[in-house]
């Protein structure tokens, strides 16, 4: 990682110990708009989080996907929730156009409004808040002009997302592989999170005492938990390898390897909580809901498949 990712990482991280312990992620998660707008203000203004991947010339940081993957997966250990994912998304989709539309790029680089790409209409994430719409539909990139939006009751309550029906729609483009981008970014996520999953077990254990001593001295738990971090750093080392070649191939290993690190890594976590981490006051459950949830998003796990098939056969 580069001195500046570094910062950048740093930043992000001072920010959220700051403005989003956990108690205020349950607040925001519960609020209007399913995020807090105040915190979002600040990642905007202070990092520049929303204006990573935009060129300069239309109001970005020129920045590199890489950045808004540090950035998404700092936050995603906290599971503090942004539009930041659908914003970045529609950036790139934007971008991707034929004719790039300056004034929505700035808009969305500064903050101003929020972003989203449909892979699946019945679950787009940032759907209901959105501003910006795009999709991607056979190789097309699509402007959605109009659009009606249906919120939806999610698994996991620290994502907002919608069923969205398209109005008016404008065909702005060739999908450049938007579909690559997203799994990648939300392989970083699953990436964060899931190793703040380890995190929090290991500390779990070193303080739950049984028969006069904590169970993370425990020979069983000791191998589960090296197991856990086995797990976290494999999917970690896919999903860099796909941030530094993104790519058909790379994505869909990405987004395969941490999916599955993610689940495996959350469940184990919730074993070793015991009964504490189904109860709504711990955090734990809300990993594991954020765990399976995602699977479900940016489209059929399949279709990653599909892509790996060449290698296999």
């Amino acid at each position: 990682m580069s001195e500046e990712r570094a910062l950048l990482r740093q930043t992000v991280a001072a920010l959220i110990d700051r403005h989003a312990p956990p108690e205020s992620v349950r607040q925001a998660m519960d609020s209007e708009c399913g995020y807090d707008r105040r915190l979002w203000s600040m990642l905007c203004d202070q990092v520049g989080a929303a204006a990573l991947v935009v060129p300069e010339e239309f109001g970005g940081a020129g920045g590199e996907l890489a950045d808004a993957a540090t950035v998404l997966e700092e936050l995603a250990r906290g599971l503090v929730p942004t539009p930041l994912l659908g914003t970045t998304l529609a950036e790139l989709a934007l971008l991707g156009a034929d004719q790039p539309d300056r004034e929505a790029l700035e808009r969305l680089a500064s903050g101003a409004a929020v972003g989203a790409v449909v892979f699946d209409r019945d679950l787009v994430v940032n759907g209901d808040i959105a501003e910006v719409v795009l999709a991607v539909e056979d190789s097309r990139l699509l402007r959605w002009d109009e659009f009606s939006a249906e919120p939806l009751v999610s698994l996991d309550p620290t994502r907002r997302l919608a069923r969205l029906e398209p109005g008016g729609v404008t065909v702005i483009g060739t999908d450049p592989g938007i579909g690559d981008s997203a799994a990648i970014l939300m392989a970083a996520e699953q990436v964060g999170a899931a190793a703040r999953c380890l995190e929090l077990t290991v500390e779990y254990t070193k303080q739950r005492v049984q028969f006069g001593r904590p169970i993370g001295g425990f020979q069983a738990l000791k191998h589960r938990m090296a197991d856990m971090y086995v797990a976290v750093q494999t999917a970690r080392a896919v999903v860099g390898e796909a941030i530094a070649q993104p790519g058909p191939t790379s994505a869909a290993r990405a987004r395969l390897a941490a999916g599955e690190s993610f689940c495996a890594v959350a469940a184990e976590a919730i074993q070793m909580h015991g009964g504490i981490a189904i109860t709504w006051e711990h955090d734990m459950h809300l990993y594991f809901k954020r765990a399976h949830s995602s699977l479900r998003l940016l489209g059929p796990l399949s279709d990653q498949l599909r892509r790996l098939e060449s290698e296999v056969f």
